[in-house]
């Protein structure tokens, strides 16, 4: 993603201008510009909170991810996801800060961030936030309209999901604008399982998207699209300046992607306790179970029928018991048990995809 040439870009290292009095902050003056350059989900994510809790003035960011799934603070990440599809290709699982649904970055994705203060109340305002965006899309011929609680459509077909965060006096509204993204990878990664969660963490809605660039009436790049979204808020935001992080910024970000965006605990752990059913297939006989969990550590696992009888059964469903929910630990704990009906490796990995 290009900033927008020619234009002037700050680090700041003092904030206090003292020159007279009354005292302005350079953020009481300016709004930044921020047009990251890295593709990693848990740095972006972060690069959010931390600009939230962490610089005082309003801010706007652009950014694109690898491929990844992102989910809504308040939800279940096993249940939003085909994990099969999710685990073959790699691709990472990031819990953000917000609440809602469940969204698919790639690179043909492009994600916007505004962090503005305001007045207690009135700080949550999807409209006021997708404004800009629909602008943009009207000036270039696209009839898009804000529909429902929080998204942005182009007939009917949702283009744009958003989410917000209130922390204090400000706030992160965030949103996805699928540009060019490919559509049969958010579809299979999206895909639920045929594992049966009951919970009460936040479901996602699915829905028909589409693509803004199959809408345009001329062929436009999405740096080229970027650079309209960047003008157009700078309009409205004659304050607005370019703006770079500097290097403890940065070495902050990163210790926040690295401790918590990261980590299994926050991405997974978070997820609100849940219950999960499936009728596993083994050695071409189907038995279903039950396994629940509670903070992300299973605190029941009961196989109801199947080929485990006795001191078998027991030694599998004890085994996984006070253990984390993630597949690297589960594998660890029955690869060592000396079970006969899982000593043959394909079995065993047919016993452990099952259970999630």
């Amino acid at each position: 993603m290009n900033s927008k040439p020619g234009g002037l870009k700050f680090q700041i290292t003092n904030t206090a201008c003292h020159n007279s009095f009354p005292i302005f902050t350079f953020y009481d003056i300016h709004m930044l510009i921020i047009s990251s350059q890295e593709t990693n989900p848990c740095f972006n994510l972060a690069a959010e909170e931390y600009l939230l809790k962490n610089v005082p003035g309003d801010c706007f960011m652009l950014y694109r991810n690898r491929p990844s799934i992102i989910v809504g603070k308040h939800q279940n990440a096993l249940s939003e996801i085909n994990y099969r599809y999710v685990r073959e290709n790699n691709i990472p699982v990031v819990r953000r800060l917000s609440g809602g649904g469940t969204v698919f970055h790639d690179p043909g994705n492009l994600n916007f961030s505004f962090v503005m203060n305001g007045e207690a109340g009135k700080l949550v305002d999807f409209r006021k936030f997708t404004r800009p965006i629909l602008d943009v899309l009207q000036q270039l011929g696209i009839e898009a309209r804000f529909e429902g609680r929080n998204n942005l459509t182009i007939g009917g077909l949702k283009f744009s999901g958003n989410a917000e965060h209130v922390y204090k006096n400000r706030v992160l509204h965030h949103g996805t604008l699928l540009y060019s993204t490919t559509i049969g990878n958010l579809t299979e990664a999206l895909k639920p399982g045929t594992a049966r969660y009951t919970d009460r963490a936040v479901k996602s809605v699915p829905g028909r998207v589409t693509n803004i660039s199959q809408h345009l009436r001329e062929p436009m790049d999405l740096e080229t699209f970027s650079d309209r979204i960047i003008d157009h808020v700078r309009y409205l935001h004659p304050e607005s300046i370019f703006y770079e992080f500097n290097d403890e910024e940065t070495e902050g970000i990163r210790e926040l992607a690295r401790d918590k965006y990261a980590t299994w605990e926050w991405n997974f752990g978070y997820s609100p306790s849940y219950a999960l059913q499936n009728d596993l297939r083994l050695n071409d006989k189907f038995f279903p179970f039950l396994l629940e969990v509670e903070k992300g550590f299973i605190s029941k696992f009961s196989i109801t029928e199947g080929p485990f009888t006795g001191a078998g059964k027991e030694k599998i469903e004890g085994a996984l018991v006070g253990i984390p929910h993630e597949e690297k630990q589960v594998r660890a704990r029955l690869s060592g048990l000396n079970v006969q009906e899982l000593e043959h490796s394909k079995t065993l990995d047919e016993f452990i995809t099952g259970l999630f």
